[in-house]
């Protein structure tokens, strides 16, 4: 609890994410962690349900995960007695920890965080948005106008691009004064230039580096793929990351005509990036993409949809967008910076100087700190 007249006295907060996967959101909720740890505020990390690859890191900077428990029913429900202790679980976790904060990410996290914060009492409850609402309504539905209530009730909402907080803002009602930006960080680790993999092609190297689904724009690329292929402009795709949509993509891939490579995920990106010749993200719908980023570190030239934050990534020639749902020009984007491979080497050049300046952990912690402060002195 903050003292009378400290508004800076942060002692301790909670962070309460789904799992811990190769997501996105869990790399942030990681960093963002060790970065608190590292100032000696003291953290835990709250996970609905499993762990993943940062849970070990996590546990070995010393701080503290627990697994809560919850479980989704086929329907997708979390209307299950299981998930009736687990929430019991999280009040008396709260209650026991006594965080000065909860930060909830993600749909379902703040879902259930708002209301077990108001129980456990605690002083400041967050909730952390990380993409556009078409994509959770379309998925979600009735959670999603769930998720919008409890938002309602929490104390402050904070967006990963300005493009996130606009559409919260206009989609959802949530008032400006409720809402901040905060972009996403990379660690000192994440910003260092890497030696490319070896990939086994004499062809220009393509990769994309995002999870298999609809939101993502796999169709598209294939579109493209297939497209520059007809015309004679052969390249090796490179598609790394899994989920759902994997089958399907395999399937359509193996009837093309194009050199398409299916990678898999992998825990450390950065090699494959560091060999493409040009970086791809056709996604329809996006928050602000940690694959861009990473893709910017490494000086790569980028390709990609303008949708959500990513012009706020891109813009001022740090990268090459492209309306979404369009192969064609996906194709010719492509292929004109292989062309032009000058034009390429400057894009990335201005797009790793961006990220230096704009994206660094310390930047993103201490915006979070700062937040944090001002709401517990509000209280």
């Amino acid at each position: 609890m903050t003292t009378s007249g400290e508004p800076s006295g942060l002692r301790r907060v909670a962070l309460l994410i789904g799992q811990l996967g190769l997501g996105g959101a869990e790399k942030q909720v990681s960093l963002l962690a060790r970065e608190l740890h590292s100032r000696n505020i003291a953290v835990d990390v709250l996970l609905l349900s499993k762990g993943g690859p940062h849970e070990v890191t996590l546990r070995a900077a010393g701080i503290d995960v627990h697994r809560l428990g919850f479980t989704r029913t086929a329907s997708g429900s979390i209307a299950d007695p299981r998930n009736v202790v687990a929430f019991a679980r999280l009040v008396l976790l709260l209650r026991r920890l006594r965080p000065d904060v909860l930060h909830a990410f993600l749909l379902h996290s703040y879902l259930i965080g708002a209301p077990a914060a108001l129980l456990a009492r605690v002083p400041v409850m967050v909730a952390g948005r990380r993409g556009l609402s078409d994509i959770k309504k379309s998925k979600q539905g009735r959670l999603f106008s769930a998720g919008s209530a409890m938002t309602a009730i929490t104390d402050h909402v904070v967006a990963n691009a300005a493009a996130v907080a606009e559409d919260a803002r206009t989609v959802e009602g949530i008032p400006p004064h409720k809402l901040s930006v905060i972009y996403n960080g990379l660690s000192d680790a994440a910003l260092e230039v890497v030696e490319p993999a070896t990939v086994d092609t004499r062809l220009p190297v393509v990769v994309c580096l995002a999870r298999l689904r609809p939101e993502k724009g796999h169709d598209c690329l294939l579109d493209a793929a297939a497209l520059l292929a007809r015309e004679g402009r052969r390249c090796t795709w490179l598609l790394v990351g899994d989920g759902p949509e994997t089958e399907r993509l395999r399937a359509r891939a193996r009837g093309l005509d194009a050199d398409v490579r299916f990678w898999g995920a992998v825990t450390d990106p950065r090699p494959l990036l560091a060999r493409a010749d040009v970086v791809v993200l056709p996604s329809v719908s996006e928050g602000l993409s940690n694959a861009i980023m990473e893709a910017m570190v490494q000086r790569r030239p980028i390709v990609a949809t303008a949708v959500g934050g990513t012009p706020e990534l891109l813009g001022d020639d740090r990268g090459v967008l492209i309306p979404h749902s369009d192969p064609a020009a996906l194709a010719r984007a492509v292929a004109g910076l292989l062309d032009d491979p000058g034009h390429a080497a400057r894009l990335g050049a201005e797009a790793r100087a961006w990220v230096l300046k704009n994206l660094d952990a310390t930047t993103m912690v201490e915006e979070h700190i700062a937040l944090y402060r001002r709401l517990l002195a509000r209280r």
